[in-house]
């Protein structure tokens, strides 16, 4: 089992920037790949980013490609989301993910996920 906490969300101007945090405990970090899922209001969980376990491979949504950037540092069991250019849209529930296999776009394969940090981008 892995627990996972996020941080780093808040209310930020368009234009601005946020970096969301996600600490793990429980289990090996590094055997696990990490994804960042965000879910807005009456819409449905969409993948953001993906990590694999070294942070050599990375994935990102066609919508954040340029503007967010996922990494990971194995020894302080963490993932990060760096999200540049924050647009209104961005607005969301932010979630991290663990599973013990390759970065995945769908959040089926994932089976481990945190309680989310809301990102509000206001206009």
């Amino acid at each position: 089992q892995v627990q996972l906490v996020e941080s780093g969300g808040g209310l930020v101007q368009a234009g601005g920037s946020l970096r969301l945090s996600c600490a793990a405990s429980g289990r090996t970090f590094s055997h696990f790949a990490m994804g960042w899922f965000r879910q807005a209001p009456g819409k449905e969980r969409e993948f953001v980013a993906a990590i694999s376990w070294s942070g050599g491979v990375a994935y990102y949504a066609d919508f954040v490609k340029g503007r967010f950037t996922i990494s990971r540092d194995n020894a302080k069991n963490t993932v990060y989301l760096q999200m540049n250019s924050l647009k209104p849209e961005d607005t969301a529930v932010y979630y991290c993910a663990a599973q013990m296999a390759i970065a995945s776009i769908n959040a089926y394969e994932y089976d481990h996920w945190g309680q989310g940090t809301q990102v509000t981008v206001s206009s």
